[in-house]
């Protein structure tokens, strides 16, 4: 089968070398950029201060080329003197122009030497820091949750498992675009900027040690190459896709996801159920939103529940899993639960209740 689009981007693909930049989460402080333009103003401002004392005392310096000094000559003796460089051509003759360079100028020049060299070694020591972090960010990473795309699916898909208890520290975002990754670190996640399709951004995010892989882009085509760039680098992930028409699901499965969401046909589903029974409906989108009234959980069975039937369970059953295999909670081969089952329950979930969170992958067939 043959997407849309596909060619286009095959020829993006060769024409164009696509950046990426990991972004780790970070205080609020101010721009790098705006401390260095108020850096350099302050030094514009001393060399201006500078200038002026000279001039008003102009008649204490010679200059050795016409002997008198005027503001262009002011301004001229005060950059070659904060800036250390002294050519001697315009001195200081006078007994009260020698005192104020001793007691003015000298400290002026000073402290424009500090803020000069202040911020080479703050940008340099930031950008130190900021490599050291990144390293021991990459070596200590581990099990983490990768989310490709952060459009409504992906931010969607990040809060419900924020809320099973995962750390947004486990979190790492990628997308192509610089403004969203600017968003996600803002909320606390780790952010790759670049295209998911190509391996090395994915390792960038270090995918090849996570346990989680959420696919959410806005193209199908770009989910299949996705998925399968991620299933090649990590073989034991879990990997779950979304795509937008139902006929490209098969090949996402066939590509290494371990299950694929049709947002089309689900929200299609949730429309006709809304028209058919509004009540109904009302109880689906409970459902689907994660924080409060009712919640699908998977949970373990307990040895107190081993033996008994899933009708006999306080909880609300919907499904067991047994093995490799999901059965439903009136399907005869169950028999009676098992310690090594697990189930899935139909729970009510108070705001800030958090759930225990299922990171063991299914077996693949």
């Amino acid at each position: 089968m043959k997407l849309p689009g596909q060619d286009a981007i095959a020829r993006q693909a060769g024409e164009q070398l696509v950046t990426h930049q990991v972004k780790l989460p970070k205080k609020v402080v101010e721009r790098p950029i705006r401390q260095v333009a108020k850096r350099l103003a302050m030094a514009l401002l001393v060399l201006v201060a500078t200038a002026l004392i000279v001039y008003a005392d102009r008649d204490g310096y010679n200059d050795n080329s016409d002997g008198s000094v005027d503001l262009l000559d002011a301004f001229y003796y005060a950059t070659v003197t904060l800036s250390t460089t002294g050519y001697g051509d315009i001195t200081p003759v006078g007994d009260g122009a020698r005192l104020t360079n001793i007691f003015v100028i000298t400290p002026l020049r000073v402290l424009f030497l500090i803020i000069l060299v202040g911020t080479t070694l703050e940008v340099l020591t930031e950008r130190t820091r900021e490599e050291w972090r990144l390293n021991r960010w990459r070596s200590t990473l581990r099990d983490h949750t990768v989310v490709i795309g952060f459009g409504t699916k992906g931010r969607s898909a990040i809060q419900t498992v924020l809320a099973t208890g995962l750390r947004r520290d486990q979190v790492v975002v990628i997308d192509p675009s610089s403004k969203v990754i600017d968003a996600a670190t803002a909320d606390g996640y780790a952010g790759v900027t670049g295209d998911a399709t190509r391996s090395e951004v994915l390792k960038r995010a270090e995918v090849h040690k996570a346990r989680q892989i959420i696919v959410a882009p806005q193209r199908d085509d770009t989910a299949v190459l996705v998925t399968l760039t991620a299933r090649q680098l990590n073989r034991s992930a879990k990997i779950v896709a979304a795509v937008r028409e139902e006929e490209n699901a098969p090949l996402l499965k066939q590509s290494g996801a371990d299950a694929v969401i049709t947002s089309a046909s689900a929200a299609g589903r949730l429309l006709g159920l809304s028209v058919l029974s509004p009540a109904a409906g009302m109880v689906m989108e409970d459902l689907i939103q994660q924080g409060s009234g009712l919640d699908l959980v998977e949970r373990p069975v307990v040895k107190a529940e081993v033996g008994r039937g899933p009708r006999d369970m306080d909880d609300l059953v919907v499904s067991v899993v047994r093995g490799h295999r999901v059965l439903g909670y009136d399907d005869p081969s169950i028999g009676t639960l098992q310690l090594t089952d697990r189930l899935i329950t139909i729970v009510r979930v108070t705001p800030g209740a958090q759930v225990a969170p299922d990171l063991r992958p299914l077996p693949r067939d």
